[in-house]
């Protein structure tokens, strides 16, 4: 007898990857027991109750004492700002003119090389499986790491033509989207990597550079990024320049559409939740980088149907662990919205996992592919370690996964249906010679 949703007509089918007798997240809401997961061509072949007979398979791994779930997705994060560990909290404002600006047009081939492994590092032992890279510069080095990692991954680059910036990164309009042509020309489509056409924030881009990413973008057919409602002064901003908030701008534009990923988007008019809602555009929240600029009527927006997805802002922004985001969330969405209500569950565990998958998977635009352990999804997954002791007592998984999942109890990783990381150990990056160079460019 075969479960709703779930294949279970080819357990006699050959297959690349069988994951025997484990836990598995079907859905945020459940979760079942003695479960296996065949893995073909780097789709889920099937979710079937776990059987005595053995099922042809190149390779075989035990689920015992184990969880599987839908790998992470982080939809907002920065490469080019991952050596600026420690070096922005508490700073002096403005964070980005005094410490980002000058640390990014400071970037070299060989930064940029580290910065990229030190990420798919960190983010493989924490259980992020595809992530949104918001633009820097130097990304074919990135591009070349992150192809080699296995993770998947839609890459960007910094797009920005305002006047004043370091001669490093100066560049005009033309220049600026040139380079994005050239990363989507040589990277685009190769293994798991896709290019973003990006504009990193509108107050920051001129109007030739925000028509010429919407032509380039749409004539590619891929998505477009950028920075939006993050700060009241950027907004007080635009709406001098151009009379109109910045998602009516992006409307009249003819840029706003499902392929494009407002990142932060904090500050929303209701015209501005009506737009993003009307056009089905992705949006995501960075909850720590957030907490010192504003917070998001997140609670009216879901009941808009706009399901945002979780971004940590990069390493700069407190590391690139997706669950200390979610949990960070989750306090600040209780405080705001839950305690005047008097409703302690105005964030609970099932509706958190859902907006990490459902907006994550909009963020990559992946929508219907990537997010859930079901038949023909891509099998980009993570397996959890119950036996540590963070995960016990377990009377509750999805409670002891949001309240105390870390990076701690990542102990498998496959992306695409391939391994790139068992028992803890990357298969796929030499972590042991990364962490060296970051320590040796720290001393």
């Amino acid at each position: 007898m075969g479960l709703p949703g779930y294949d279970t007509d080819n357990d006699r089918k050959e297959s690349d990857l069988l994951i025997q007798d484990t836990s598995v997240m079907v859905s945020p809401d459940q979760i079942l027991d003695h479960m296996d997961i065949l893995i073909l061509d780097g789709k889920i072949l099937s979710v079937q109750p776990h059987q005595a007979e053995s099922y042809p398979a190149a390779d075989r791994i035990s689920g015992k004492d184990m969880l599987f779930m839908p790998g992470m997705i982080d939809s907002h994060m920065h490469t080019g700002q991952q050596l600026l560990k420690g070096q922005v909290l508490d700073a002096e404002p403005v964070i980005w003119t005094r410490v980002m600006l000058p640390f990014e047009s400071s970037l070299t081939p060989e930064k940029m090389r580290l910065s990229a492994e030190s990420a798919a590092v960190e983010m493989i032992h924490n259980g992020t499986t595809g992530f949104v890279e918001a633009g820097s510069y130097f990304m074919e080095e990135a591009a070349a790491v992150y192809l080699k990692s296995g993770l998947r991954a839609a890459l960007s680059c910094s797009t920005m033509d305002t006047e004043g910036l370091p001669a490093a990164i100066a560049m005009n309009a033309k220049e600026a989207v040139s380079q994005t042509d050239r990363l989507y020309g040589d990277w685009h489509g190769k293994g798991l990597l896709k290019v973003y056409y990006g504009l990193r924030a509108l107050n920051a881009c001129s109007d030739e550079l925000i028509r010429l990413v919407g032509e380039h973008g749409a004539e590619r057919e891929t998505m477009i990024q950028a920075h939006m409602n993050e700060y009241p002064g950027e907004v007080e901003e635009i709406c001098r320049r151009w009379g109109m908030r910045p998602y009516e701008y992006l409307e009249q534009a003819g840029i706003l559409s499902e392929h494009f990923l407002g990142a932060h988007s904090l500050i929303l008019s209701a015209r501005e939740k009506e737009l993003i809602a009307g056009h089905q555009a992705a949006i995501c929240h960075c909850p720590f980088s957030n907490c010192g600029k504003a917070s998001p009527e997140t609670p009216d927006l879901l009941k808009r149907g706009i399901v945002p997805g979780f971004g940590t802002d990069g390493a700069a922004h407190g590391g690139l662990s997706l669950w200390n985001e979610m949990r960070i969330f989750r306090s600040i969405m209780q405080l705001l919205f839950g305690v005047p209500a008097r409703n302690s569950k105005i964030m609970p565990a099932e509706l958190l996992f859902t907006m990490l998958y459902e907006g994550g998977a909009a963020a990559m635009d992946e929508r219907g592919r990537i997010g859930k352990l079901e038949a023909g999804y891509q099998a980009d997954l993570i397996g959890i370690d119950l036996n540590t002791a963070s995960m016990q007592p377990c009377t509750h998984m999805l409670h002891n996964l949001l309240e105390c999942g870390s990076e701690a109890a990542v102990k498998d990783m496959i992306v695409n249906g391939k391994l790139l990381m068992h028992n803890r150990e990357i298969l796929t990056l030499d972590e042991e010679r990364i962490i060296y160079e970051l320590k040796h460019r720290r001393r």
